[in-house]
C-alpha cells in the first residue's frame, strides 16, 4: 500500500514522521507534495519519502488500493479536489479528510459516485506522537479500509471509531482541550511563582504534574477507576488538598471547564452548518 499526503504541513508532517519512524511502511511507499513545493521537499529530505510536483502525480503514484491523505485548510478542499475526480475515480484510491468541519456527506458531494472516503480529526498532540485521533468513514468505505486508517494514526497516538454525530463533543474534548490545558498548567506555574518558584521550573513541574496524573487516569481505568475515585486518593480530610479542591470549586472551575466544551461545542456546530 501506498500512502499519499497533499498538503506537508505540521499535522502531514508529524504523520509522516510517525509513519517512518514505526516501520509501518517504507519511505519509499510515502509520497508527499504542497501547494509550493518547499514544505514537501524539506519533509522528504528528513524522512526520505517520496516527493512530486502535482496532486495529479501524486494520485497516479498511489494507484488503486492506496491512500490519498488531504491534508490541507477546509476552505481549499473543493479546489483540490475538482481537478482530481476523474484520476480518483480512475484509480479508486481511498481519500482521507483531516479538514475540520467538512462532513463525510460535503466531501461525498465533491468525489465520484461510489468514491469511500475516511474523515480523520486528529489533534495537535500527534506532533510529539501523542495524539489522539477520531475516525469515521462514509458508507462506501469498508470496514477494512477504516481500520487501516485507524492504524495509521495510531502511529502517533491513539485513534477510536466514532460516529460522525459525536464529533463536534470529540473536537471540543480532543481538539480543542489541549488549549484548555496548556492554559490550565500556564495558571498552575502562575501560582507557583506567586509563592515564590521561577516561572520555568513551575511550569516543568506543573506539566510533569499534569502528565503523570493522565497517564494514571488511563492505566487505572483498566481497574475500573474513574477520576473521580483518583481525586479520593489524593485527598485526605481537612488537608491541604481538599483546601484547594473547595477553593477551586467555589471559583466556578468545574462548570467553567463545561462551558468551555459547550462553547467549542456550539461554535464546532455553527460553523459546520
Amino acid at each position: 500500500m501506498r500512502v499519499g499526503f497533499i498538503g506537508a504541513g505540521n499535522m502531514a508532517g508529524a504523520i509522516v514522521r510517525g509513519i517512518v519512524a514505526s516501520g509501518s511502511l517504507a519511505p519509499e511507499d510515502v509520497v508527499v507534495t504542497s501547494a509550493h513545493g518547499h514544505s514537501a521537499q524539506a519533509l522528504a529530505r528528513e524522512t526520505g519519502v517520496d516527493v512530486v510536483g502535482t496532486n495529479d502525480e501524486l494520485v497516479e503514484q498511489v494507484g488503486a488500493g492506496g491512500v490519498v491523505v488531504l491534508a490541507v485548510k477546509p476552505h481549499m478542499i473543493a479546489d483540490v479536489l475538482a481537478p482530481l475526480r476523474d484520476l480518483l475515480a480512475e484509480h479508486g484510491s481511498l481519500v482521507v479528510s483531516l479538514a475540520a468541519g467538512t462532513t463525510l456527506s460535503r466531501l461525498t458531494e465533491l468525489l465520484p459516485e461510489g468514491q469511500a472516503v475516511v474523515r480523520v480529526m486528529p489533534n495537535v498532540n500527534a506532533q510529539i506522537g501523542a495524539g489522539m485521533a477520531a475516525v469515521c468513514g462514509s458508507a462506501e468505505a469498508s470496514e477494512n479500509q477504516v481500520d487501516a486508517v485507524v492504524g495509521l494514526f495510531e502511529n502517533v497516538g491513539r485513534a477510536i471509531v466514532l460516529p460522525e454525530r459525536d464529533f463536534s463533543a470529540y473536537s471540543a474534548i480532543a481538539g480543542a482541550s489541549p488549549a484548555f490545558v496548556f492554559t490550565f498548567i500556564d495558571a498552575l506555574a502562575r501560582g507557583g511563582v506567586k509563592n515564590g518558584l521561577a516561572k520555568a521550573q513551575a511550569v516543568r513541574i506543573a506539566a510533569q504534574a499534569v502528565l503523570g496524573s493522565a497517564r494514571m487516569v488511563l492505566e487505572r481505568a483498566a481497574d475500573g477507576a474513574t477520576p473521580a475515585d483518583l481525586v479520593d486518593t489524593v485527598t485526605s480530610p481537612g488537608g491541604t488538598t481538599v483546601a484547594g479542591l473547595v477553593a477551586m470549586e467555589d471559583a466556578g472551575f468545574s462548570p467553567a471547564v463545561v462551558r468551555g466544551v459547550q462553547a467549542t461545542v456550539d461554535r464546532d456546530r455553527e460553523l459546520g452548518a
